[in-house]
Parts: structure tokens; C-alpha cells; sequence
């Protein structure tokens, strides 16, 4: 394992500084990406680092991202969940990187929800 050095210790540091703030309601946004055996395997992480990169790249920093178990859906992953302030969660299903670059800049930056990845709103299924 390298050595960190001052600079990395800097940029963990605003990491952690920029999660508090959003744990504390400062946050617009929260994305939940399903991570269980199933997501996993059918590609969460390709949709977790996609959206890492897509959050450090605008520099955004009043969005939550984290991770959670199966949905329940295994056949629909991998699948996000967006939770905008406010507002009732969306599901979204079978998603890509390409699809959840889309889902980032329409739904959790622009408040638009993507429709046709879309499985449900709150409770209801989307149609």
C-alpha cells in the first residue's frame, strides 16, 4: 500500500467534512445503489463507480450516494433507488452506466424524472 501523503489526507478529509454536511439534511439528493449478491453480480459496481466519477468530476456536493442490500428485484439489476427532497423515492431497473449518467443529470440534477428506466415512484409502478 503506498504512502499517503498531506494532499490525500486533504481529500479525505473534505470527504468526510462533505458527508456530515449531507447526514445533517444539507443534501438535495440521495442515490442508493442495491448491492446485494445479485446486483453485484449483474453490475452495481460498474453503476456505483460510474456515479462516483460522474459526482467528483461536477464537483457536487449536496448529494448522497450509498449502498444497500437486494431489493427483491433480482432480475431487474443492477437498480438505484433517487430520493430528491420532498419528493417520493424512484426505483430505477436494469441500469447502465450510460443510463445512470442520464438518470444523474436529469432526475437528481434537474428534477426530471427518466421515465423509461423507471420502475416505480414511492409505491406505485410507474407506467
Amino acid at each position: 500500500m503506498p504512502k499517503l501523503k498531506i494532499d490525500d489526507l486533504e481529500k479525505i478529509s473534505q470527504r468526510v467534512r462533505k458527508t456530515v454536511l449531507l447526514r445533517d439534511g444539507a443534501g438535495k439528493a440521495k442515490i442508493t445503489v442495491h448491492m446485494g449478491t445479485c446486483g453485484i453480480a449483474a453490475g452495481a459496481r460498474k453503476i456505483m463507480n460510474t456515479l462516483m466519477e460522474e459526482i467528483e468530476k461536477r464537483n457536487i456536493d449536496d448529494v448522497i450516494l450509498t449502498n444497500s442490500g437486494c431489493a427483491g428485484l433480482c432480475s431487474r439489476e443492477p437498480m438505484a433507488t433517487v430520493e430528491l427532497k420532498d419528493e417520493a423515492p424512484v426505483k430505477y431497473v436494469d441500469l447502465t452506466p450510460e443510463k445512470i449518467r442520464r438518470i444523474f443529470s436529469e432526475h437528481v440534477l434537474n428534477g426530471k424524472i427518466v421515465k423509461e428506466y423507471a420502475l416505480a415512484k414511492g409505491s406505485e409502478r410507474m407506467s
